[in-house]
């Protein structure tokens, strides 16, 4: 057993070293997209991140920060971290697969392996953990800094503790096994709560070894007991902690009258107590029974297991349960209580990591999120409330309303309320917590159980989720509730299908490309690489001359379904070996369900999501490894019907089986080498640079906000800057933050005072103009001779003061003027839609702004009827922005919603890559190109692809490209209309050379660069870059063209889009610069058309037949004396008219056909 052991240690190691060899090279140099910037900023100054936070992974993430001394390297040793994180995660599951696989291949009366099978236990570990070393998902993890590598970490350990304690149960205290298992759970609450997932997994093994008859009952006793256990920890201890702690605090700082956290430490030093107290009380010689089981009942109480939920009569019930289990219960002995009590203080104390947020926090660092100071704000701050419910067993369907009364007011469940520090009048005024306002929870109507359509007409994002529940749930109208049958369709055939197993086979058979998958044939689907499947059985169209944007694609990796395949048959192999083997089934399957399928089940997730979600499941994939691990062992028992030495044939079988991680390797190890790629932090330096002096930038979504707080709080770059973000600003604790100076960033310029902004008066302002009033009044047959009875004339007006009407909702004096309406008594109002503000033209310096001097600038608020909290305070930054002559810059990012910079889009001034506000009428079409070209030219950041093409770039990066070259493209156009031919060529080849082509292909935007090219008169670089366009679309063409109707009818958004629509746009290009090549692609694109229609797929042969005309008509009327020209157009015209009065003779309708 000795030799056995020292080969199982070894050879672990050696798969340890190779996994870390292998992501230490390929992890990214710098912060990744996404949360990374934000957890490196978080690890290296130990800041407070997006809840619920992850504290154990901020401070272990802050001891490797410390490895280094030069800040641009701070990112590199975090994600070396993940990268050392998941090599150990391949380490113990190499050791988990080998002490499975060994329990399995050994005799019942033997202990020692023979040969044979020791080479087949180790076969079996390095082909499982090799392949779950070149996993897609899990490599992607590793080397960046997120928690899902640490994360998958905890649960290897975890799982593998327990098996170590399987080894060891029959020995002296073995309970110690179980004591470092509730510890590592209660670190790993500070890093994801994923990890919880594994107890099922954990609890099935004690019971095998404990039980001396396992039955089925017993199984799922031992099941009930593991849920009950998730649910403890997930609804009792996390969030109780904050409850019952919240109690203490609120009583003895409003009732007694203590300073603020004096509650919090008495409770804390009571739960101490009482856990030390039943710890030593029970382990007395001669324990006095009732008193270990009162002090024990109290912990119980204390950490909040007893209080889950909001309901008196769950806590009376699960109070009442307590009791009988420890008074009553024969079985709850003193040593049962003895190890509960101390998993419990190990717990606690891992959970204990979490103190770090509010104390960093109430350091008030730049980065702050949530700001939880206080233990009210940490419980919001750990219970997510933020991101809302998700209903899960029964709830609201995209159908319900919220119930109403008669008097139309909303029918109100119950009402959570939220505590905070009250305003201090003055220094003397005592500390006391009040209520600042209550967050309702409403009765829907159109509910269901099992709901997996939820999303409300109240979500933003709900007109796309509703042509997701049309597109996998069949659901056809929006206002009837979804029955039974629809709501399985689209559990089944999104939520389980495409939003797992289209993932898990990703891992173990298969990936198309890395493009975001919708549900079309073309994008980021998964494949077998054996032609037959992947067209006939999944449908994906044929697999010979594929379209290059699938088949060029690094993302594209293609297994041949080995994985998989040596996965089942380590299952068959397992539920061969009948009782033992169903035992081992029972272990991998639960940890298999809970990490995949039960998440499923309770993410809930709307069609759609925003980016890949895989990285969720990395622990279901984990547990399929172990299965494709004793494949090995399977194909091993195979070979040996055939040869009589085990040893060759084990030996045989994993020799073949190593091929499979070897297959993988080559296929994922050009889209998951990030080792030169610095996309994401250049991108953020991009932006900063695009920023004035002391200038604030507006951002809103993660991907242009995180890349620029790591560069602030890492990198120390461009700290004069101030990178403020509009989703944020809408809650007090935000504004907060940006009110603080920030490094050399001064304070934002917001005025209102906090008791201000902070209050129900500060989070909105009804708008409400003097149309809307007056509509209202002729309604009610009121004369206008009497308007001024019913509102305040003097105030709303066709143009409002934005600097009165600012100062007025920022002290409340006259924030409510008079107004016909009851029902917004005491509301702030801004009386009107348009404001103004005066701009002292004088001391302006206008140079700065590339726009023509106004005296007046114009804010359009368009046709709402609220402004929130952050529209309030942008408003408030104009203001006063405008009282100190626009001397500070402010701007928005170009990847800002539109609607958030549409009040002032009439102002703005392209800059590299921001929208910077200006007081001004825009010059040059809104683009500022003296800087916007020094921006381009000397400053920017291109990622790495400007020294190396080759490096991959994800889905995210190449969408940034496109960005830059879009942006590049309307620098190159402003300085072509000034005249500026020299610098407009110099930009184009700057363009071109930075971000090549074969970096990422080119797309529309290639296009405009084309025709830039053209216009300079470089017709032979414009034409190469149309060639080069025409060639890829002409292959997709091709591709698209062999589809099924129906495949072609799904397809048509992505033909038109990425195909047709550039060859249109060629079309036009065409016609202006290079009339030669023009008729010959007009013929081929309405022979085009004239196909789609035959097919049936209406909107291709529309967009083609559309666009042909207006662009014949408007060069029937340019070309001037050109009637060659004149009467080919002509012709033109005449053609499309006829395939529009052959196939869709409403088209007709638009044109009048008497000119």
């Amino acid at each position: 057993m000795k030799r056995y052991k020292l080969i199982d240690t070894i050879t672990g190691w050696v798969i340890f070293a190779i996994a870390a060899v292998v992501y230490l090279l390929t992890i990214e140099p710098t912060a990744s997209f996404w949360d990374c910037p934000e957890f490196i900023a978080c690890a290296y100054k130990l800041e407070v991140g997006h809840p619920p936070g992850a504290p154990f992974f901020m401070l272990v993430g802050n001891l490797f920060t410390q490895f280094t001394s030069d800040p641009t390297q701070v990112a590199k040793m975090v994600n070396a971290m993940s990268a050392l994180m998941s090599a150990f995660t391949i380490l113990f599951l190499f050791w988990t697969i080998t002490h499975l696989t060994r329990k399995l291949v050994l005799s019942s009366n033997k202990t020692e392996l023979t040969l044979g099978q020791t080479i087949a236990v180790m076969g079996c570990g390095i082909v499982g953990a090799l392949v779950y070393t070149f996993s897609d998902t899990f490599w992607f993890s590793a080397v960046e800094a997120e928690v899902y590598a640490f994360s998958s970490m905890l649960t290897a350990l975890v799982f593998w503790l327990i098996l170590k304690w399987e080894d060891n149960a029959e020995k002296p205290h073995s309970e110690k096994w179980i004591i470092l298992i509730a510890y590592i759970m209660g670190l790993s609450i500070g890093v994801h709560l994923l990890n919880l997932l594994c107890i099922p997994a954990i609890v099935l093994v004690y019971y095998y070894k404990k039980s001396e008859n396992v039955s089925w009952k017993g199984g799922l006793g031992a099941l009930l007991i593991s849920f009950a256990l998730i649910f403890i920890l997930m609804y009792g201890i996390i969030p109780g902690f904050t409850k019952v702690g919240g109690w203490f605090e609120l009583f003895f700082v409003n009732t007694v009258g203590l300073p603020y956290n004096a509650g919090l430490f008495i409770y804390l030093a009571l739960l101490v107590v009482c856990i030390v107290w039943t710890l030593l009380e029970s382990m007395r010689d001669n324990p006095h029974s009732k008193r270990v089981k009162t002090t024990f009942l109290l912990s119980l109480g204390m950490s909040g297991i007893l209080f889950m939920g909001d309901n008196v009569l769950i806590w009376l019930i699960l109070i009442g349960a307590a009791f009988y289990l420890v008074f009553r219960y024969k079985k709850t002995n003193i040593k049962f209580i003895n190890l509960v009590t101390s998993c419990l203080l190990v717990i606690l104390i891992g959970f204990s990591a979490y103190a770090i947020i509010p104390i960093r926090s109430s350091a008030n660092p730049p980065m702050d999120e949530n700001s939880p100071e206080d233990v009210f704000a940490l419980a919001s701050y750990l219970n997510r409330e933020q991101y809302g419910e998700t209903p899960l067993i029964y709830g609201h369907t995209y159908a319900s309303q919220i119930e109403r009364k008669a008097d139309g007011s909303p029918v109100v469940v119950k009402e959570k309320k939220r505590y905070a520090k009250a305003f201090k009048k003055s220094p003397d005024e005592k500390e006391r917590y009040v209520v600042v306002s209550t967050s309702p929870i409403y009765k829907y109507t159109n509910t269901m159980f099992f709901p997996r359509m939820h999303s409300t007409s109240h979500n933003p994002g709900f007109t796309n989720h509703m042509i997701g529940y049309r597109q996998w749930g069949g659901v056809t109208d929006p206002n009837r509730k979804p029955t039974m049958s629809e709501n399985l369709r689209f559990f089944f055939n999104y939520q389980l299908n495409y939003m797992y197993w289209r993932y898990f086979m990703w891992n173990f058979s298969g990936r198309q490309n890395d493009i975001q998958g919708d549900g079309g044939i073309t994008k980021g689907n998964w494949i077998t690489g054996i032609p037959f499947i992947d067209d006939k059985v999944l449908g994906l169209g044929p697999q010979d001359n594929i379209a290059p944007d699938v088949a060029d694609n690094k993302g594209r990796n293609i297994y041949f379904m080995l994985p998989f395949i040596l996965g089942i048959i380590g299952i068959v192999y397992q539920l061969s070996l009948k009782e033992k083997g169903f035992k081992s089934f029972s272990i991998v399957f639960m940890l298999f369900f809970m990490t995949g399928i039960a998440i499923v089940m309770y993410l809930n997730q709307t069609p759609f999501e925003p980016r890949e979600r895989d990285y969720a499941y990395a622990g279901s994939f984990y547990a399929f490894s172990i299965w494709v691990g004793m494949g090995v062992a399977g194909i091993s028992l195979f070979l040996r019907k055939y040869l009589k030495n085990t040893a060759v044939a084990t030996s045989l079988a994993t020799v073949a089986c190593f091929f499979v991680p070897i297959l993988m390797a080559a296929q994922n190890w050009d889209d998951h080498d990030r080792s030169e790629r610095y996309m994401a932090r250049d991108t953020g330096m991009n932006y900063l640079n695009c920023v004035g002096k002391n200038g604030i930038i507006f951002c809103n979504g993660d991907n242009d906000t995180f890349p620029l707080w790591y560069l602030h709080e890492v990198e120390e770059f461009r700290t004069d800057t101030r990178a403020c973000n509009l989703s944020y600003l809408q809650t007090e604790w935000y504004v907060d933050q940006m009110v603080r100076q920030a490094y050399e960033s001064e304070p934002l310029p917001i005025k209102w005072p906090r008791e201000r902004y902070a209050s129900d008066a500060g989070s909105h302002a009804y708008i409400l103009t003097r149309k809307e009033i007056e509509r209202i009044l002729q309604q009610n047959n009121i004369p206008p001779v009497s308007y001024h009875l019913y509102y305040d004339t003097n105030v709303f007006k066709d143009t409002v003061p934005l600097k009165q009407t600012m100062e007025n909702l920022r002290t409340g004096i006259n924030a409510t003027p008079k107004n016909p309406f009851p029902s917004l008594d005491n509301e702030p109002i801004i009386p009107g839609n348009l404001l103004y503000l005066d701009v002292d033209t004088a001391k302006v310096k206008w140079a700065e702004f590339h726009s023509k001097p106004a005296n007046r600038m114009y804010i359009h608020l368009g046709n709402k009827s609220v402004a929130y909290r952050q529209e309030l305070m942008v408003l408030e930054m104009l203001t006063n922005i405008n009282d100190d002559n626009w001397g500070r810059p402010i701007s928005y990012a170009v990847t800002v919603d539109r609607n958030l910079y549409a009040p002032v889009a009439n102002n703005l001034t392209l800059e590299g890559i921001a929208y910077r506000i200006t007081p001004g009428t825009p010059l040059s079409n809104g683009v500022n190109v003296d800087v916007a070209y020094d921006l381009m030219m000397n400053k920017f950041r291109w990622g790495g692809i400007d020294k190396d093409p080759d490096i991959y770039l994800d889905v995210t990066c190449r969408n940034m490209v496109y960005t830059f070259r879009m942006y590049f493209s309307q620098l190159i156009e402003a300085l072509i209309n000034e005249g500026e031919k020299d610098k407009a060529l110099a930009a184009l080849d700057k363009c071109t050379t930075v971000m090549p082509s074969k970096a990422v292909p080119y797309g529309t935007e290639g296009l405009m660069l084309a025709r830039a090219y053209y216009q300079l008169g470089q017709a032979e670089k414009g034409q190469a870059l149309i060639d080069e366009i025409s060639e890829r679309i002409s292959k997709n063409l091709a591709w698209f063209d062999r589809l099924t109707p129906q495949q072609m009818a799904d397809s048509w958004i992505d033909i038109s889009r990425n195909n047709l629509d550039p060859l249109l746009l060629i079309s036009d290009i065409y016609q202006r610069y290079n009339k030669e090549k023009y008729q010959p692609l007009v013929d081929d694109l309405l022979e085009r058309a004239q196909f789609y229609y035959m097919r049936g797929i209406t909107p291709l042969g529309d967009s083609i037949v559309q666009e042909i005309t207006n662009v014949s008509i408007r060069g029937f009327y340019s070309s001037g004396a050109d009637s060659i020209s004149q009467k080919m157009n002509e012709q033109n015209v005449q053609k499309t008219l006829k395939l529009m009065q052959q196939f869709n003779p409403k088209l007709l309708e638009q044109y009048d056909m008497n000119k």
